[in-house]
């Protein structure tokens, strides 16, 4: 752990911004810049694609594939961001599982407001399936609010009657837009990113007058997990959303799901971003990673006949 790295990046974080509300253009622009910044391994072979009918990067390890697909769901807020935006997160993930990743450019907000996201999700999985792609091999991954999308495509794929993907990695979900998770209040100050208030500007514009009380918004609050595969969760100390992955650990541990809850102290949201200049966040890819080759696999009668 490196405390110098972590007060580097709090103040990179913290930079003036602009006073108030900021137009969806500005909100665009500002995160694209910001994540440019970020390190992409090498190596990767990237091609744009399509799955569903979405655009997706197709994200390939360099050397040593192995068998399974992760389905990534970008962070943004819903409103922000893309499959370009998140290859840091998506192309470690590669370079250290040997998997493959469709990283899907969900529509966003304020253009196409909930449930488009959740749809194109569904959409994108099922066309996995449909090509042949046995579920055992797919994890579902994503950070913020591609995060939730992790949690409400499984609810929807379950709901569509599809069968669960093999695992659930989520980096500091967004799982509770009725924002009653004490961390809002808690960490406020605490958190570089967000306040009540810039979450209520971009939540606005997905929930586009829609009640936040119900499953597919809150899930951390109102969704019944049952039958979910197991799931990693991991977040920092230093978030307000940090209660929407405790909560949804809890209510996956009350409902019989394999859960991992993995909290980092002092880091903030999505630090795993930050991979090769922060520790935390190499370490904590590096468990998202062992999580995903412990479940993302052939079974043992498919690997057999396939001998």
């Amino acid at each position: 752990m490196s405390k110098e790295q972590r007060t580097q990046i709090s103040a990179m974080l913290r930079q003036p911004r602009p006073d108030g509300p900021q137009s969806v253009e500005a909100l665009r622009a500002g995160f694209k810049a910001m994540m440019a910044q970020m390190v992409v391994p090498d190596g990767l072979r990237i091609t744009r694609t399509t799955l569903g009918d979405r655009p997706a990067l197709y994200v390939e390890p360099g050397t040593g594939t192995r068998t399974g697909t992760i389905l990534y769901f970008h962070g943004g807020g819903w409103v922000f961001g893309s499959p370009e935006t998140a290859l840091s997160l998506t192309g470690n993930l590669v370079a250290r599982t040997g998997l493959t990743a469709y990283s899907l450019d969900y529509r966003l907000a304020p253009e196409h407001p909930f449930p488009a996201a959740i749809e194109d999700a569904l959409s994108a999985y099922r066309a996995l399936l449909d090509s042949g792609e046995d579920p055992s091999t797919i994890a579902f991954a994503g950070d913020s609010a591609g995060g939730g999308l992790t949690v409400t495509t499984c609810l929807a794929a379950r709901d569509a009657g599809l069968p669960m993907p093999a695992a659930i990695v989520a980096f500091s979900p967004g799982l509770d837009a009725t924002r009653t998770g004490e961390s809002m209040d808690t960490k406020a100050g605490v958190d570089p990113f967000f306040t009540r208030e810039s979450l209520g500007h971009t939540g606005a514009m997905y929930l586009a007058g829609a009640d936040p009380h119900q499953p597919m918004l809150s899930p951390a609050v109102l969704a019944d997990p049952t039958g979910f595969p197991p799931v990693l969760l991991q977040a920092g100390t230093d978030e307000v959303l940090l209660d929407d992955s405790t909560r949804m650990a809890a209510r996956a541990r009350a409902a019989g799901v394999d859960v991992i809850l993995d909290i980092t102290a002092d880091v903030p949201h999505v630090f795993q971003s930050f991979a090769g200049v922060l520790d935390e966040a190499d370490q904590a890819l590096d468990r998202a990673a062992l999580f995903l080759t412990q479940h993302v696999h052939l079974p043992d009668t498919a690997a057999k006949s396939a001998r």
